[in-house]
């Protein structure tokens, strides 16, 4: 049954994004890698214990794991899963900081922490390889490589963008269900955000719930379709906010979606309310890469009618992803390297979208039978592996993230909550971006 009111608009805590950064690069500066890594490699004939920290999931089961034991006999892995990416986070620059000490063998990271880790490339092992060239899409190898060429991180999945949406709530307002006319309504092969969001005004005109979540993640698949949002790619300087029309004009049109034209919710993703959205039909649809699926059906357990539509305004568009790193500081660097090279092979990386939905950057695996031939239950079983696949042959490259990025995208995103969460005046809200940009002193 649908709500007879929309979702109340709350106040909201704001927290920056880049806590600690400042603290860990004067921590770093010290720093050094270390050469105590030797001529070690998962071939040799010495037991050793290889360790794999990772977050959330990464798809690498015990079993998994334990089939690289059986072809060297002489290593053992084990995994260490951090509670969330944050801990993960936390335990990997606190003890980068003291020099690496403790670190894992191999450690996962997100994307979103390489433009703080590319700053002391020198703290992880190089994994560029001419026999593994061509094994992931371009881009993926383009974010974890540095100026000089240094690659930090090889890939393991990444996060091609579809539209995830309510079937029964379109149906109630008149709109067309099935995937592909949903697709065409959203504007199909040349789908735009003006599509998308006109899309949205016949769908709220006609229905009692939201078309789309919030301001924010719209904001993100929108900024993330720039090639440099905040920095200049060439320079890595960070352009003046306050003469930055390319940002200032994406503001003011999620707003004027959002909140003049009555889509959003109002709701912060991950928040409480946003969670219990899910259960009392808040919104329609969402920006949706393939682990945001998994997060969807847990929250909208025994809710029917979500499905996935094969289009994303404004061409292809990704969100997130992660790396696997080899720290300077571990003893066993060589048989690490061997190891992080077999865990994203295409054949491991295609056991583990099997195994938790990751969906793959290395292109063989996009191929195999196993991620074209997926469906997913609770969307209807919709075709997941073949959409996302199109989804991330759509995107054309990766937007660059220097170290000021996340600073300022942080006072984006706060003069965006402040107007979708909580009410206040757009201009004034800008400007309050703006004074958060001043005082960072870039």
């Amino acid at each position: 049954m649908l709500n007879s009111t929309r979702p109340t608009r709350r106040s909201r805590r704001v927290v920056a994004a880049t806590a600690g950064v400042a603290t860990l690069a004067l921590a770093l500066t010290a720093c050094g890698g270390s050469d105590d890594g030797g001529d070690d490699t998962a071939s040799g004939d010495e037991k050793i214990t290889l360790t794999v920290a990772t977050f959330n999931q990464f798809g690498y089961t015990d079993e998994l794991l334990a089939s690289y034991t059986e072809d060297h006999p002489n290593v053992t892995v084990k995994q260490v899963t951090a509670a969330t990416s944050e801990d993960a986070r936390n335990n990997l620059t606190t003890k980068l900081a003291a020099g690496g000490e403790g670190l894992a063998d191999i450690e996962g990271i997100e994307v979103d922490w390489l433009p703080e880790l590319m700053q002391f490339p020198d703290l992880f092992e190089d994994l560029a390889d001419p026999a593994l060239d061509g094994r992931w899409v371009d881009w993926k190898v383009q974010q974890a490589t540095t100026p000089d060429g240094k690659l930090i991180g090889y890939g393991t999945d990444i996060g091609p963008e579809a539209i995830c949406y309510r079937a029964d709530l379109f149906e109630k307002a008149g709109l067309p269900t099935d995937r592909e006319q949903v697709a065409e309504l959203l504007g199909g092969e040349d789908a735009t955000w003006d599509d998308y969001f006109e899309a949205g005004k016949e769908f709220v005109a006609k229905s009692d719930s939201a078309w789309f979540d919030g301001a924010v993640p719209t904001y993100q698949g929108m900024v993330n379709q720039l090639e440099g949002a905040y920095e200049d790619p060439a320079t890595g300087e960070p352009k003046d906010l306050k003469t930055n029309q390319e940002i200032k004009d994406l503001y003011d049109q999620v707003l004027a979606a959002s909140v003049d034209g009555e889509l959003s919710a109002g709701l912060e993703q991950w928040g409480e309310d946003w969670i219990a959205g899910f259960q009392n039909n808040a919104w329609a649809t969402m920006l949706c890469p393939p682990w945001m699926t998994a997060s969807i059906e847990q929250n909208a357990g025994g809710v029917e009618g979500w499905d996935v539509a094969d289009v994303f305004p404004g061409g292809g568009g990704n969100w997130g992803g992660s790396f696997l790193t080899v720290p300077s500081s571990g003893p066993n660097t060589a048989a690490a390297k061997e190891l992080a090279a077999w865990l994203t092979s295409p054949e491991v990386q295609t056991q583990a979208y099997e195994n938790a939905n990751t969906f793959p950057s290395q292109l063989d695996a996009q191929a195999s039978d196993a991620v074209q031939s997926s469906t997913n239950d609770f969307f209807n079983d919709a075709p997941v592996g073949p959409i996302f696949s199109a989804r991330a042959q759509a995107i054309e490259g990766a937007p660059f993230k220097g170290k000021n990025y996340f600073a300022i995208h942080t006072a984006v995103q706060n003069a965006l909550n402040r107007v979708d969460l909580n009410g206040d005046d757009p201009e004034k809200s800008w400007q309050g971006a703006l004074d958060e940009y001043a005082s960072l002193g870039l």
